[in-house]
């Protein structure tokens, strides 16, 4: 009996890379999901690229924010169903730890030290609306679809869905999206709150990208502790004044806060390094 390849594992090397990494001189970078015939799948070539790219990305002492986007008609379409196929028959602990592998490989998008934002221009479904949601910020086109059909395959819904979508969109809904494997439009997810705006393909992308500028334009070490206190999710009024009590007098013995107030005293935009 062949042994299946595990799902982070690399194809053949001559094939067509599915994801494109652009740093930008601003230090945001854009990751790309470049598979837009299979509309971007998570396929075991992709995962072992998206694997890498976070390590690097986690090593990037000069990195300020990161925008994630698809190419084609989708954002990303989720698990290679082929792939996850073949998971039927395997023992259930060995299924379990490999899927396991997967979820953590995708969620630490969640671990990088900077703001993450998703630029959905098109379909987000399953595993890779879980993606869309473990970033930070969202931007969808409008006439896009997203959703989390598990239950319409026969699946559980895997890689934390059910909490990030529960985060996003409040339980109510999340149980109503969930049990009935729904599609909705970019549209109506921004009415709900999955994602910060709705806007026409062609514009997404920018949208992101002039956000992603906003966040690498301000201090870099006041935006990345200001994130770790909302990663924290939603803390007690005393638990925020410990955090802040410690994170705002460690930014106020940096070099940019001097600057920033300087540049307010002096009407003009700040420039910030990170010291």
């Amino acid at each position: 009996m062949n042994e299946q390849p595990p799902l982070d594992a690399p194809d053949a090397p001559d094939e067509r890379e599915p994801l494109r990494i652009e740093h930008r001189p601003n230090g945001v970078a854009v990751l790309t999901f470049d598979d837009p015939a299979r509309r971007n799948p998570m396929s075991a070539r992709l995962t072992a690229q998206w694997r890498r790219a976070m390590r690097s990305l986690r090593q990037d002492t000069e990195l300020r924010a990161v925008v994630v986007t698809g190419t084609g008609p989708a954002f990303c379409s989720g698990a290679d169903l082929g792939e996850l196929a073949d998971q039927h028959g395997r023992g259930l602990t060995d299924a379990r730890d490999r899927l396991s592998d997967f979820y953590r490989t995708w969620l630490a998008v969640r671990d990088l030290p900077v703001p993450t934002v998703a630029a959905v221009n098109g379909h987000a479904v399953g595993a890779g609306l879980a993606l869309a949601l473990a970033c930070d910020l969202r931007y969808a086109a409008a006439e896009a679809k997203l959703g989390a059909p598990f239950v319409r395959l026969g699946l559980h819904p895997g890689m934390a869905t059910t909490a990030l979508l529960a985060e996003a969109v409040g339980p109510a809904r999340a149980r109503e999206l969930l049990l009935t494997g729904r599609l909705i439009s970019g549209a109506r997810a921004a009415d709900l709150g999955m994602v910060h705006e709705a806007l026409p393909a062609d514009q997404v992308l920018r949208a992101a990208l002039d956000v992603a500028d906003e966040i690498a334009a301000a201090a870099p070490l006041a935006v990345r502790l200001t994130r770790s206190g909302l990663a924290q999710g939603q803390p007690t009024v005393e638990q925020a004044l410990a955090w802040e009590g410690l994170a705002q007098s460690v930014t106020t013995t940096t070099d940019d806060f001097r600057e920033g107030v300087r540049a307010r005293r002096e009407h003009r935009r700040p420039h910030f390094t990170g010291a």
